[in-house]
């Protein structure tokens, strides 16, 4: 079931691969994007978490925390130097979509084969071009998860989410940074 806005965010106390233990309630005093991406060779994702971390300082300076979680292994994540260049921002291995379920996401064969049909090759040369990763899925991982962002207020209230449309539907950065500055969800 997905999650609707002014409602708690689904709790979660995990370790992220860099063997922090992440705990949202220590952000209740914080806002924080959380970030669902699928396999850690997905172009699509990879291009999206490579944007996120070139704005994390500025948005951080404004209060506002990330997390990401990716359904890929641990040990799948931690062989990717790009994955592992993106701490200090908490990122969470989930194989089997604990997470992905609490926060309501689907998978859909229907977007997935859209996407890759409609954009797979653009997507591809700009991941080349931005020296992100882009590989076949591994072990347990799954063509059809679809990705999902959601901001989180101040007191882990859901004020924003992001149900993917497409592997390249995401949530405008600029919208991010004004839900950083004073927790607005729309331009």
């Amino acid at each position: 079931m997905q999650l609707s806005t002014d409602v708690s965010a689904p709790l979660f106390h995990l370790k992220d691969i860099y063997g922090r233990m992440i705990d949202l309630q220590t952000y209740a005093d914080k806002r924080v994007f959380i970030g669902f991406f699928r396999h850690a060779g997905c172009p699509f994702c990879n291009l999206r978490v490579h944007a996120l971390t070139k704005e994390h300082e500025r948005l951080k300076a404004k209060g506002l925390e990330m997390i990401f979680f990716f359904e890929s292994k641990e040990n799948v994540l931690l062989r990717s130097t790009f994955h592992q260049e993106v701490s200090p921002i908490p990122l969470i291995s989930d194989p089997e979509k604990k997470m992905y379920a609490a926060y309501g996401l689907e998978p859909s064969a229907r977007i997935a084969t859209v996407s890759h049909l409609s954009s797979f090759v653009q997507t591809a040369f700009k991941a080349r071009k931005a020296g992100v990763p882009m590989h076949m899925m591994a072990d347990g991982e799954s063509i059809n998860t679809i990705p999902a962002e959601f901001l989180i207020d101040k007191g882990l209230v859901v004020k924003k989410v992001h149900y993917a449309k497409g592997l390249n539907d995401r949530l405008d950065i600029d919208l991010i940074h004004a839900f950083a500055n004073d927790g607005r969800t729309t331009l």
